[in-house]
């Protein structure tokens, strides 16, 4: 079986600066070895002064740095932030029941954006490279039984945006999307393949 990163010609260790299950998943689907080490940053402190694309940025950029600022040899650090927007407001992980059922009613029948911010940081030089992929979702119309069964599972509170779209009843919600499925679920993989080839190339 062919490495990942011997194809990509990626000559040191990779660090996924984030705790997320499915970023990790999905890293390991690609075949990537990697160890993960995740970032103090906290996203909390941010807010939406720019554009959405520019605050991923942000964040992955901030989350990268903070690893690398940690490791005494050379390594690659994969920082990454995903987003839910609607209407310019970021819909963020539910606090309780409540705020769940407030967000899938608001995303019922509506179009909103998944931002995903990725950056590619080199730990010892801080060379780095940035990229952000944008999905657009298209919620159907939910009834409110759908919304309080789906709720009573518990999927909702440790998602942006209170929905899953991978193994997880939330998909059911979605007639439709335009753009990559993989950014919905935390790690737009061409995106990153593409990234990390040119990140690669830059280096010789």
């Amino acid at each position: 079986m062919v490495k990942i990163q011997n194809l990509l010609n990626l000559k040191e260790p990779l660090i996924l600066a984030s705790q997320s299950p499915r970023r990790k998943k999905l890293l390991e689907q690609l075949g990537f070895e990697f160890t993960i080490q995740p970032s103090d940053v906290d996203e909390s402190e941010h807010i939406l002064e720019t554009t959405p694309e520019d605050f991923v940025i942000k964040l992955s950029f901030s989350k990268a740095k903070d690893v690398a600022s940690r490791q005494n040899e050379h390594a690659y650090i994969l920082g990454a932030d995903t987003i839910v927007v609607l209407a310019h407001e970021i819909l963020t992980k539910p606090v309780d029941k409540a705020d769940a059922k407030r967000i899938l009613r608001t995303l019922s029948g509506r179009t909103h954006k998944v931002f995903t911010g990725i950056t590619i940081m080199e730990s010892i030089t801080y060379r780095s490279i940035s990229a952000v992929q944008v999905t657009d979702v298209i919620f159907r119309e939910l009834e409110d039984k759908e919304i309080e069964a789906y709720i009573a599972t518990g999927s909702p509170f440790d998602k942006a945006g209170a929905y899953g779209i991978q193994d997880d009843f939330g998909a059911v919600f979605i007639s439709h999307i335009n753009g990559c499925y993989y950014n919905i679920v935390g790690l737009p993989l061409e995106l990153l393949y593409s990234t990390l080839k040119q990140f690669s190339k830059e280096q010789l």
